[in-house]
């Protein structure tokens, strides 16, 4: 593991650079003792947290930029997603299942990043932008393993 570790990526906010967001973020995880399906994890958090400032930060607005910076703290990853968009009105209701202010849109992108990370802040001012931070330990460092997961156990048991 490369402790202390860290990357920077400014992309603009295009859907089609979702893909190197998710596949930045998934390669940097991989220094870290996670499982594939903790990659996969970081990658649908990462696509999600993206997609929300794609989709929602610079609508009406001219072509914006999404920062995505990484680091490796404690044994842990941590993602931080921001733009320099409109901002949430009120994150508490934003960070509700189903809440959408897009009836095409189902409303699941926080759930979805709640749901694959340990640690989800999200920090939102109007008309500056929002930055989403999330943070994860692989499921070995936190002593927990997932049915099926041979981590932590020996065959000589």
């Amino acid at each position: 593991m490369s402790e202390g570790n860290r990357f920077r990526l400014e992309i603009l906010a295009r859907p089609e650079n979702v893909g190197i967001a998710r596949l930045t973020a998934a390669s940097f995880a991989a220094q870290i003792d996670f499982t594939l399906s903790e990659i996969e994890e970081v990658k649908v958090a990462v696509s999600e947290a993206v997609s929300n400032s794609v989709i929602h930060a610079y609508a009406g607005r001219a072509e914006g930029v999404v920062v995505l910076e990484g680091h490796i703290e404690n044994g842990g990853l941590i993602i931080s997603v921001e733009d320099f968009g409109k901002g949430i009105e009120d994150v508490a209701l934003a960070r509700q299942p189903s809440f959408t202010t897009d009836p095409e849109r189902m409303g699941l992108g926080f759930s979805f990043m709640e749901a694959f990370v340990d640690e989800l802040e999200v920090r939102s001012q109007k008309d500056k932008g929002t930055k989403i931070i999330m943070r994860k330990k692989p499921e070995a460092a936190r002593g927990q393993c997932r049915p099926g997961d041979d981590r932590g156990t020996r065959e000589d048991d």
